[in-house]
Order: C-alpha cells, then sequence, then structure tokens
C-alpha cells in the first residue's frame, strides 16, 4: 500500500525498477484504477470525475512518448485547434527541438525520429498546453546530456512561471530529480 499527499510542488517519485513507480501516473490518468483504496484529486474520488476532464488538467510525457505520423508542427500542436505558429516555434524552442524542420513528417509512431528527439517533442506538446499538473515518466531518459540539462531548466522554468503547476516526475537520473522540492523513494 501507498500512500501520500502532494500540492503545488515539483515532487519525484524514485525507487528501483522493480517498484512500479509509473503506476502512480497510471492511476493520475486512469489508465488502470485502483483495486482497494482511494486515490484523491482535490479531495475527491479521482473514479467519480469525468475521465476527460481530469486528463485535461495533465499533460504526460512517458518513457515510450506517443506521437502520430504527421509532422513535427502537427505533433506538436496535437489535440489543440487554430495555434498560431509563433506559439509552436516558441515551445518548440523551450524543448530544444527549433532545429527541426515544423513541416517534416516523424513517421508511424516517430519512427523517423530518435528516442530523445520524440521525447522533446512531445515535451514541446505539453509545454504549448500548459497543464496544471506535469507527469514525467522517465521524460528525458532517451536524450544525451546536453539536452537533457536545457529540458530540465525549461521544466523548471515552466513551474516557476506559473507557481500553481505541479509537476510529478518519475525518475531514476540524480540529475532530473536534484531540483525537486520533495522526493518520494518507493521500494
Amino acid at each position: 500500500m501507498v500512500s501520500f499527499k502532494f500540492e503545488l510542488f515539483n515532487i519525484t517519485c524514485a525507487g528501483t525498477s522493480e517498484c512500479e513507480k509509473s503506476t502512480i501516473i497510471q492511476l493520475l490518468e486512469r489508465f488502470n484504477d485502483v483495486t482497494s483504496g482511494r486515490v484523491l484529486l482535490d479531495g475527491i474520488d479521482i473514479r467519480k470525475l469525468n475521465l476527460h476532464s481530469i486528463r485535461s488538467h495533465f499533460g504526460l510525457v512517458g518513457q515510450e512518448p506517443i506521437l502520430f505520423d504527421l509532422t513535427i508542427a502537427e505533433n506538436i500542436a496535437y489535440g489543440l485547434e487554430n495555434i498560431p505558429m509563433e506559439d509552436i516555434i516558441n515551445a518548440a524552442g523551450k524543448a530544444n527541438i527549433y532545429q527541426f524542420g515544423y513541416e517534416t513528417k516523424v513517421g508511424l509512431k516517430g519512427s523517423f525520429l530518435s528516442g530523445g528527439e520524440k521525447q522533446r517533442v512531445v515535451i514541446a506538446r505539453i509545454l504549448l498546453r500548459r497543464p496544471k499538473v506535469l507527469l514525467l515518466d522517465e521524460a528525458t531518459s532517451a536524450m544525451d546530456p546536453h539536452n537533457e540539462q536545457i529540458v530540465q531548466e525549461t521544466l523548471e522554468h515552466a513551474h516557476t512561471e506559473d507557481p500553481t503547476r505541479t509537476s510529478l516526475i518519475v525518475a531514476h537520473r540524480l540529475s532530473t530529480i536534484s531540483s525537486c522540492d520533495s522526493i518520494c523513494v518507493l521500494d
């Protein structure tokens, strides 16, 4: 059984690979529901809330980023309407993918991109959406150290530019968790 509460912070869940850290994110996004106990969001059982409403408040970057056989720009703006190209370029710059051709197709499931490039496109997508809660599940695990540092600084800035934003970070790299306000170690 796991019990913890988080509010307006940058929080990390760390632990061994066997401890199912990612399950917490899966429960928050309602990919799975708890079989015993409860997950509360603002004091309300998450199972009683509208699924679309819940997910509209979260920005998820998972270990396996979800990309579509569209252009870089279309993947960044996916799910949003009438987004100015300037906003897409701004989000891309923050995720350090400004050098990508915005009209370049990424291939089926992003097959034309490396793992780190895929993660950066999805990070640009969540930065464009400006969700209240960032769910980062090994979100920089496929990046080289240079890009990881740039993206980490961007994610830290995203929290400071909106102090009401919460980040839940699942990670094993010390560089990813070093700036967090609170660390929950699962084992």
